[in-house]
């Protein structure tokens, strides 16, 4: 006797056609499904219930204009946080821009609205932080038109495909000079700071032994910002790129030299690019992109990053500096409420912002000498006399504060060079490239992408973390070890031919 699942269809009634039965999809639930399971908590979760506690918590905050809008932009920000985890394709950049967004721009200063303390004093008229949350809107709101414009456009192959050649990949001659490069220059990091133990004992002993060992002028940190770029950079790229070529290719899994040196590079890294004695965004670019990197194709590892990130960011980012000091400068965190911590420590770029607005009211917008001191941060200042200071510094010395590392997202940087047009503008074109590019990452991780060398399945992730970075500024702090990586980019970067048999 058969049972009900082994049953012989029935036949057909005479005059009808038969009907191809239904059958329920193969294998585990599909992401459609389950993301219609998840969508409505996970929306509830980050649009009402976290503001929704955030705004219960007891404080002495003014219920303004700027408070309305804070809760307007945390609202709009983890909306479209939610919708780029439940995304079916994964969208890399425009992922990292939002969850940033949402927490940096969105919920830590809404905390600070309701307790009524910010981690940096607001030195202007109170409508100017009013006007700082309203342009962070239109700032958010020309990175969606510009990647509106971007999805609307189909990708076309280069003008190097027309020529006949491939998609940019890496040239393993050229990797193998990169490995030697990074172990060179790794090395003499460690060796002029001291040893590797200096590196497993605070920022601040570092710093100081960075100071001490020649490369620092005064007046100018262009010799530091090449030490470090060059003693981290190449090493984590190089851990990337072996790591690429591990994950995709069984050739290269049974190759004893390419595993020999994935593990040397790891060592190295655990080194020169641990959490200990690097700045906590520097190590968060680190891990996303490392994780990007030896996961390309899992929608759960870019959903775990995004969602999992915003309760790192909440709970465990602002007590992550213990090693800024060594154990005298230390003084940890005491609060009573898990919000806290975001209305004094770390999270200051709404109110640096509105800080530069009040500054610019007083002094004028810059018209671009800002960002061209970004641009040319390599240029020291004994050759360009009057060379400008990153913004931070120079609202914060302005503000008369003692500590001037203070931060100027990217909001700031445009507005103080270009005011609100041109801040929009360079929104909507961020927002455009970083749709493209969250385009191309996902043909070049596909089964018909380059393969095991691909450049754009390394370079993606490592700016992906770096936006970061990017995002929080001063640019002029940023550019350094960004600018390194492209130079080491440019290095191992080739077009292949097309047709050309590709390594599994």
């Amino acid at each position: 006797m058969t049972s009900v699942h082994e049953a012989e269809p029935s036949a057909p009634l005479p005059g009808r056609v038969p009907r191809e039965p239904v059958r329920p999809p193969a294998g585990p639930m599909s992401w459609a499904m389950l993301s219609r399971a998840l969508a409505v908590p996970l929306i509830l979760g980050l649009v009402c219930f976290l503001p929704a506690v955030i705004a219960a918590q007891p404080g002495s905050g003014i219920r303004d204009n700027a408070y309305w809008l804070q809760l307007v932009l945390t609202c709009y920000a983890g909306a479209r946080l939610a919708t780029m985890i439940l995304s079916t394709r994964r969208r890399l950049l425009q992922g990292i821009f939002w969850m940033f967004v949402y927490i940096a721009m969105g919920v830590a200063p809404f905390a600070q609205a309701v307790i009524g303390q910010t981690p940096t004093p607001v030195v202007g008229p109170r409508g100017d932080l009013v006007t700082a949350v309203a342009l962070v809107l239109v700032g958010c709101a020309a990175f969606d038109l510009g990647a509106l414009l971007a999805n609307r456009r189909p990708l076309r192959r280069r003008a190097a495909a027309r020529l006949g050649t491939g998609p940019a990949t890496v040239h393993r001659v050229r990797l193998r000079v990169l490995v030697l490069l990074a172990f060179a220059a790794s090395g003499y990091y460690v060796m002029k700071v001291g040893g590797p133990a200096v590196f497993f004992t605070s920022r601040q002993e570092i710093s100081a032994s960075v100071a001490a060992s020649g490369v620092v002028t005064e007046g100018s940190n262009v010799g530091s910002a090449f030490l470090k770029g060059f003693g981290t950079v190449p090493a984590l790229l190089g851990l990337l790129f072996c790591t690429r070529r591990l994950v995709t290719s069984r050739r290269a899994r049974r190759s004893p030299s390419t595993v020999l040196a994935w593990g040397a590079l790891m060592l190295l890294n655990v080194v020169v690019n641990n959490p200990v004695s690097n700045a906590r965004y520097w190590f968060l670019t680190v891990l996303v992109s490392f994780l990007f990197t030896a996961f390309p194709s899992s929608s759960a590892m870019y959903r775990s990053v995004l969602a999992l990130g915003v309760v790192g960011a909440l709970v465990v980012f602002p007590y992550a500096d213990r090693f800024r000091y060594d154990g005298d400068g230390y003084r940890p965190v005491e609060s009573s409420s898990v919000f806290e911590p975001l209305a004094t420590k770390d999270y200051d770029q709404t109110v640096m912002f509105a800080n530069a607005i009040t500054w610019v009211d007083t002094r004028g917008h810059t018209y671009g000498r800002q960002l061209a001191g970004s641009a040319l941060f390599f240029v020291p200042r004994s050759v360009w006399d009057g060379k400008p200071e990153d913004t931070g510094v120079r609202v914060g010395q302005w503000m008369g504060m003692r500590m001037t590392n203070l931060s100027a997202p990217l909001w700031a940087e445009f507005w103080v060079d270009f005011g609100a047009p041109g801040m929009a503008g360079a929104f909507a074109l961020a927002g455009y490239v970083a749709a493209r590019t969250d385009r191309r990452y996902a043909r070049a991780v596909s089964r018909d992408g380059p393969g095991p060398g691909s450049v754009a399945a390394v370079a993606v992730p490592l700016l992906a973390g770096y936006a970061f970075i990017l995002l929080r500024g001063p640019l002029l702090q940023s550019v350094g070890k960004l600018a390194v990586a492209a130079l080491c980019l440019l290095l191992v970067t080739s077009f292949r031919e097309r047709g050309e048999r590709r390594p599994r």
